[in-house]
């Protein structure tokens, strides 16, 4: 996969499900992963085992942390330290990049 040119947002799709993911990379705790969710789908609390990214290719979502959230549009991101419980929900149907550093 490496030295290929990818359409990083046709490489998840939603057609049946209401979450898609493609590990495009992984080393340790670090990765770099395209998510696709469906609207009003939520992936649920959770903590990063490494300090992360996200970045909107496609539709809107909002993360949540504890009493703070953030809404995101396509082609915004946010940085978050690891070990802080978030929880991402789709405004739209959505496609974002994870990244983990």
């Amino acid at each position: 996969m490496f030295y290929n040119v990818l359409k990083a947002k046709d490489l998840v799709s939603l057609k049946e499900e209401k979450l898609d993911r493609e590990v495009l990379m992984e080393n340790g705790d670090s990765s770099l992963t395209i998510i696709a969710l469906k609207k009003d789908e939520i992936i649920d609390t959770h903590t990063s085992i490494a300090d992360a990214a996200v970045y909107v290719l496609d539709g809107e979502i909002e993360l949540h942390f504890d009493a703070e959230k953030f809404k995101l549009d396509k082609g915004e991101i946010v940085m978050f330290k690891k070990d802080k419980e978030h929880k991402v929900l789709a405004l739209k149907d959505s496609k974002f990049l994870l990244i983990r550093i």
